[in-house]
């Protein structure tokens, strides 16, 4: 897929209504989808068809859960802090600033450094 179609999808899954919705309540939070659709007050289906186009685009992230009774379910949660959209040249631009955790953030660093004293 091209860049240019890679970020008119982004921004037109940003643009989505259900989709900010789903993002807004996943970024307090992380949830399950039973969870999202009872708070966001939207069908199941619909919270499915979302969270599976936020994936896509890699703006969630999705691991499993175990229930007290043993049962597996997945949770959902916001995967970036923020997103900027710039136009320039008459080119729109995306940067989706990610969320990292700190062990990954330490050994990008690590990395870096030993590639500049090379």
């Amino acid at each position: 897929m091209d860049e240019n179609r890679s970020i008119e999808e982004i921004l037109n899954t940003i643009g989505d209504e259900h989709a900010r919705t789903v993002l807004a309540a996943i970024s307090r939070n992380p949830r399950s989808a039973k969870e999202l659709a009872e708070e966001c007050d939207l069908s199941l289906p619909t919270i499915y068809r979302r969270l599976e186009l936020l994936q896509e685009h890699d703006l969630i992230t999705e691991r499993t859960a175990v229930a007290e009774d043993g049962n597996h379910y997945n949770i959902y949660e916001c995967n970036f802090d923020s997103t900027v959209i710039t136009l320039e040249d008459e080119e729109y631009k995306v940067r989706i600033y990610r969320k990292e955790n700190l062990p990954d953030r330490f050994g990008q660093l690590w990395d870096e450094l030993g590639s500049e004293s090379e």
